[in-house]
């Protein structure tokens, strides 16, 4: 099952960066201003950002770290 959370991780990844790519510069409705759509879009951005590190960090040690409990 941490397999398939870290999987579902990395793809989390993507929608926030994306998320906060398509507010910062391809959201343009009126009723938010660009200051909010900035905030708004940066911190998605950097969220993206820290779930990736979380998420390395995850894969790393699901992934390629050695079962030492079957000896």
């Amino acid at each position: 099952m941490q397999q398939i959370s870290a999987i579902f991780s990395v793809f989390m990844v993507i929608f926030y960066i994306g998320a906060g790519y398509v507010f910062i510069f391809y959201f343009d409705q009126y009723f938010l201003d660009k200051p909010i759509r900035v905030i708004m879009g940066s911190t998605f951005i950097f969220y993206g950002i820290y779930r990736a590190f979380r998420s390395y960090v995850q894969i790393k040690s699901i992934f390629f770290t050695k079962d030492n409990e079957t000896e």
